[in-house]
């Protein structure tokens, strides 16, 4: 048996020590998981950290940003986490995980909806749309520029989630008025306590789309 290190780890009385730098070399050289869905006619791969077990797995045809993906996902995962971990669109935040924060926000089937208790398998023949679908090629959406233009945001960890929702206000006629704004955006939590510059960016958001 060699007494050489392995993968960069040192041996010390012939046991072996792991070090951060033994970790992240066996982490990079890992098996990846097979592929087990395919997105616009390519496979789409399984991260390892989100496996598929069998007897929970779940055959689902969606549409996301306006592409067609069919995909085998856990009956137990989230579509937070499909989002994230399997298709990294990664503009959806996990904040809270109890939906109580907004910083997933996405859109099913045109309306808002917190995707960290949505359950991926419900997704079948659904439309979700992400902050990444949000713009028209280059040119950012209304709501975006807004927020731009209004300084609408700190840390910029709950921005999407509240760029979803402020979208969703506006199509759903309740950003008539600052009051009904701050209302309907009430389950959307900016921790850097950005309001008054989010509520001045949906209603400026909100003449620009509705003469569109």
């Amino acid at each position: 048996m060699s007494d050489k290190p392995n993968q960069g780890a040192p041996v010390t009385n012939g046991a072996l020590v792991l070090t951060r730098r033994s970790a992240i070399i066996a982490g990079a050289t890992a098996s990846v998981a097979p592929l087990i869905g395919r997105a616009g006619g390519q496979e789409v791969a399984a991260s390892p950290a989100l496996p598929v077990a069998a007897e929970h797995a779940i055959a689902v045809h969606t549409t996301i940003n306006g592409e067609t993906f069919d995909l085998e996902v856990d009956a137990r995962t989230s579509l937070l986490d499909l989002l994230r971990e399997r298709l990294a669109l990664t503009g959806a935040k996990k904040g809270c995980d109890h939906g109580q924060c907004g910083a997933c926000t996405v859109h099913v089937d045109g309306q808002r909806v917190a995707s960290c208790l949505t359950l991926a398998a419900k997704m079948e023949g659904r439309e979700i749309l992400t902050i990444e679908g949000l713009t028209q090629g280059d040119a950012l959406h209304p709501m975006q520029q807004a927020f731009i233009d209004h300084d609408a945001l700190q840390c910029g960890y709950c921005t999407p989630g509240q760029i979803m929702a402020a979208v969703a206000c506006v199509a759903e006629g309740n950003a008539t008025s600052r009051e009904r704004i701050r209302e309907y955006m009430s389950g959307n939590i900016c921790r850097c306590g950005a309001y008054v510059g989010i509520v001045a960016a949906i209603e400026d958001a909100a003449a620009v789309m509705e003469r569109s």
